[in-house]
């Protein structure tokens, strides 16, 4: 029964908690709190329960569930995960568990700020589930849209440019991505038009796929769409900006997976349906991702506030997962989907821990702090460990997932792999200087009176992220056995109509 169900349970809680907070007292936060925090934690065991029960040996789409809505345009709503959609599942409800109690002490309208979170998380939920066409794309807007608003109303400064930019970015995108689907859609590749993927992909494997000329004009499309999000440069500038403005929880979210349905949609859609174009068009994005490695990273390099140096952090790691799909080997694909996995926890431990001092000290500059280790020592030290992490210590999951990526990409794309490996000690440089700028020195006396985390409300999202991070640091073979039975179906596609194409 619950391997019947699992996956709409997954889409359902978050779903039902947004509907039920609707009649919830607004003055009754402890309940609004809860029942959201409640929900992060069933899906998380749901989502540990499905991490378990996939079967690496049958590999494939498995707990499918399907339902008709309008059969006449070929729309059902159909759920379905293999081990790339297993690790999207798992990221997601450690993130929306963590941001649930990161958000424990907002006090501005909190029954409003958790149905968006909710609605936000029931949205890419929805995005690692769908085996359709229709639906993807409604929970793919369904997850943006909250972001409007919890940046506009709950951000800190220059909120109102950030989630203006950042809607109209990913808008446009949407846009764009939408155009490629509608063609696909009405391309022919089924006997009748259809927005069933799984359908769609067995049409493509038995012969059936598109002629060259329509896969160069329709993969570029989605690959545009969709890499808006990822952010891939030069589309990248709506992101450090969203970041910064963003409250602690929705800088998590925003972070941790919403960053990653872009790089998801590439791999769930464009490759496998238009593997020819592919193939063809892939080189320009492993040249793309190098800016996005080095140019993130000297930006980075010489930020003050401390959001924007994680923002523009974030935008040059998703340059390696980038480059790890351009390659598409086993390993280096393999473990660009890992470090999806990774890059997102770390920057949800990230932007808490950030959250965390900012509410006290209401501010980020690097300039304004020092020597806070000696004040919030517990806050300081899982910080250091974030830092760590990010810049790839061996012992953290960031580590195994680029060392995949490296090794992977050499082969088929030295230089940009050179610039990964530079790009590696750009973000060694600003992370050190960042941890040392805000937590070793000297202390500002006015900082005397900042309060560490303490208790098990506070402390344990930290622990919890930093949990993950090293768990699958020290064993990475648990997520990856996992990912590369979703992985190793791509890369064979890919190769044979490599082979195709006489390349």
């Amino acid at each position: 029964m619950l391997e019947t169900h699992i996956l709409n349970l997954l889409l359902l809680i978050p779903a039902a908690v947004t509907v039920l907070l609707f009649f919830v007292p607004s003055e009754n936060k402890l309940a609004c709190r809860a029942l959201s925090v409640g929900a992060g934690l069933v899906t998380l065991v749901l989502a540990g329960y499905l991490f378990f029960q996939y079967d690496q040996d049958a590999g494939g789409m498995q707990f499918l569930f399907r339902m008709d809505w309008v059969p006449s345009l070929g729309i059902q709503h159909q759920l379905a995960v293999d081990g790339i959609s297993v690790a999207m599942v798992l990221l997601t409800a450690i993130v929306y568990t963590a941001g649930a109690l990161v958000s424990w002490h907002v006090e501005k309208r909190s029954k409003d700020f958790y149905i968006l979170l909710n609605a936000l998380v029931t949205g890419v939920f929805g995005v690692f589930l769908s085996m359709d066409l229709f639906f993807f794309y409604f929970y793919y807007e369904l997850a943006v849209v909250p972001m409007y608003l919890l940046i506009g109303y709950w951000g800190s400064a220059n909120r109102e440019y950030a989630t203006m930019k950042l809607t109209l970015y990913l808008t446009a995108g949407a846009v764009v991505a939408l155009l490629g689907l509608l063609m696909l859609y009405f391309s022919g590749i089924t006997s009748e038009p259809t927005f069933d993927l799984l359908a769609i992909k067995a049409a493509v494997d038995a012969g059936g796929g598109l002629s060259l000329a329509t896969q160069n004009i329709l993969f570029p499309l989605l690959l545009v769409g969709f890499a808006t999000i990822a952010p891939m440069w030069p589309l990248h500038t709506w992101s450090p900006g969203g970041h910064a403005a963003a409250p602690s929880a929705a800088s998590m979210m925003h972070a941790g997976v919403l960053m990653k349905l872009g790089s998801y949609a590439i791999i769930r859609i464009a490759m496998p349906l238009l593997p020819e174009g592919a193939v063809i068009w892939l080189p320009w994005v492993a040249v793309l991702c190098s800016f996005n490695i080095i140019y993130g990273g000297l930006v980075a390099m010489n930020q003050k506030d401390m959001k924007f140096v994680i923002g523009y952090s974030s935008s040059s790691h998703m340059g390696y997962v980038l480059l790890g799909i351009a390659a598409f080997s086993d390993l280096s694909l393999s473990g660009a989907v890992f470090l999806m996995f990774a890059h997102g926890v770390m920057t949800a431990l990230a932007f808490s821990l950030i959250g965390f001092f900012y509410e006290q000290t209401h501010t980020r500059m690097l300039d304004d702090l020092g020597g806070l280790m000696k004040q919030i020592p517990f806050v300081g030290i899982c910080f250091v460990m974030m830092a760590m992490a990010s810049l790839g210590l061996p012992g953290f999951a960031n580590f195994a997932s680029e060392l995949m990526i490296i090794v992977g990409s050499w082969e088929r794309y030295p230089i940009p792999t050179i610039c990964a490996l530079f790009g590696l000690v750009i973000g060694a440089t600003y992370l050190l200087r960042t941890v040392k700028a805000s937590f070793l020195g000297e202390m500002n006396p006015k900082w005397e009176k900042l309060r560490d985390a303490h208790g098990w409300l506070e402390r344990s999202p930290f622990i919890l992220l930093l949990a993950v991070l090293i768990f699958f640091g020290f064993a990475p073979w648990t997520l990856v056995d996992v990912i590369s039975t979703g992985v190793e179906p791509l890369v064979d596609t890919l190769h044979a109509a490599e082979a195709a194409l006489g390349r």
